[in-house]
């Protein structure tokens, strides 16, 4: 049997891809499936907030929400050379500024100073309020194909690998009603549907005992949800609006309307829920019971291509979107 022929990773030097921090490399971390990453290796579900936030007298590099933890920020700062310590200094304003925030440092390298003060950092600070990681990110490629990013934590919160198991089993099996249980159980199964797909939304997410999922679109407060609804036997796939410009960029959208319809195929329902904050545009699947495992497969295929759908035809639409556009046009339509 003849010997498996085998690739040679090779390190790339980070300056052979970036050559300015401020202008290429920091916009590039803050692409979603960057930032993405990060969160994956953090073991944090990250969505963007800012770039280039002020914050006393410095900027921010990349401002991020955790996902379901409403008043946490993450706040990344990156170098693209060893770390530094003007670097250092202004992580701590960071620190200062900002009540309840995780410190993101990313760097080519941390030198052993560097790292031991967020090591002492770490264990002098509250990290319910305040986390300190050190992050090196690499670039490795195969033989001639694409370099490809991996971060390595280099310094983290004492407790932090404890604190993420013990928030895994925060609710353990016992706890949990036989609903919840097999709401975890189809959302398991709904994952690798995803996968299979191959669209730009990934089935990477964790399975919740709960009745939807959320994934992100690149912009902070707009979600995409697969839905069970049990007890009139219907699975709803939606984007989903929530927080202050919920309104605005639900109006801005269905402005859009026809021309969202007319390249998706099909129509939706602008469900603006004016009783509330929140707004959603959604499309059901009718006929489908989500505690009926022998028609997972047809609901599941059903959800993972609507949700590609809305992802791809919302998420360039969501991203443009200025909630000051929408405030002007309610003017007009009074002034009118």
């Amino acid at each position: 049997m003849a010997a498996p022929k085998l690739g040679r990773l090779e390190r790339v030097e980070l300056r052979t891809q970036w050559t300015n921090e401020a202008t290429e490399f920091t916009p590039w971390l803050a692409r979603p499936e960057n930032i993405e990453i990060l969160g994956d290796t953090l073991d944090m579900d990250l969505e963007l907030e800012a770039q280039e936030r002020a914050v006393g007298q410095f900027r921010a590099d990349i401002l991020c929400k955790e996902i379901g933890s409403s008043d946490h920020w993450v706040l990344i700062e990156n170098q693209l050379e060893s770390t530094d310590h003007k670097h250092l200094g202004q992580l701590l304003t960071y620190a200062a500024g900002l009540q309840a925030v995780t410190i993101v440092w990313v760097a080519a390298k941390f030198s052993d100073e560097h790292r031991a003060t967020l090591d002492w950092l770490n264990k002098i600070t509250d990290t319910a309020s305040v986390r300190f990681f050190g992050v090196e990110i690499e670039l490795w490629r195969i033989g001639m194909s694409e370099p490809a990013p991996r971060f390595n934590i280099v310094s983290k919160p004492n407790d932090w690998s404890q604190s993420v198991k013990q928030a895994a089993r925060a609710i353990g099996d016992d706890e949990l009603t036989d609903t919840r249980i097999k709401q975890r159980e189809y959302w398991a199964a709904f994952m690798p549907v995803l996968n299979e797909k191959g669209g730009p939304v990934r089935g990477n997410k964790k399975p919740q005992p709960q009745a939807w999922m959320g994934f992100p679109t690149g912009r902070s407060g707009v979600h995409l949800n697969p839905v069970m609804i049990t007890p009139k036997n219907k699975v709803r796939a939606e984007i989903y609006f929530g927080g202050g410009n919920a309104k605005a960029f639900f109006g801005l959208l269905e402005k859009q309307k026809d021309a969202i319809e007319q390249e998706l195929g099909y129509k939706l329902n602008w469900e603006e829920l004016p009783a509330g904050q929140d707004s959603r545009v959604s499309i059901y699947l009718d006929d489908a019971d989500p505690r009926n495992e022998a028609d997972w497969k047809r609901q599941h295929g059903w959800l993972a291509d609507r949700l590609n759908d809305l992802h791809r035809v919302f998420a360039p639409r969501v991203r443009e979107l200025n909630p000051a556009d929408w405030i002007a046009s309610k003017a007009a339509e009074g002034v009118a």
